[in-house]
């Protein structure tokens, strides 16, 4: 039985490649359509609404590695989001 860890690195990489299809990369409509189904409160959250055009800004396409980057910036920042809420929770 996969552990909670193996699980998400398994979910990353199926996703990846069901937007990549057969090519093996995702273009920027590709990574349009990720974001829109995988992360829609991250798009609806965003105060800048071309985040997708910025991210894709100077790239033709996005290969697995830039993509798990992505994913691991996006993450980071949703626990800095996190820790900061938490901590004024606790207040």
């Amino acid at each position: 039985m996969p552990s909670q860890m193996e699980h998400a690195m398994e979910t990353t990489m199926f996703t990846f490649h069901k937007f990549a299809g057969d090519k093996c990369y995702l273009t920027k409509e590709d990574l349009r359509l990720l974001m829109e189904k995988e992360f829609p409160g991250f798009l609806e959250n965003q105060k800048e609404p071309l985040a997708v055009d910025k991210i894709m800004k100077d790239l033709d396409q996005l290969g697995f590695q830039s993509f798990f980057s992505l994913i691991a910036v996006l993450t980071i920042a949703c626990n800095d989001y996190f820790v900061v809420h938490m901590k004024k929770c606790k207040k």
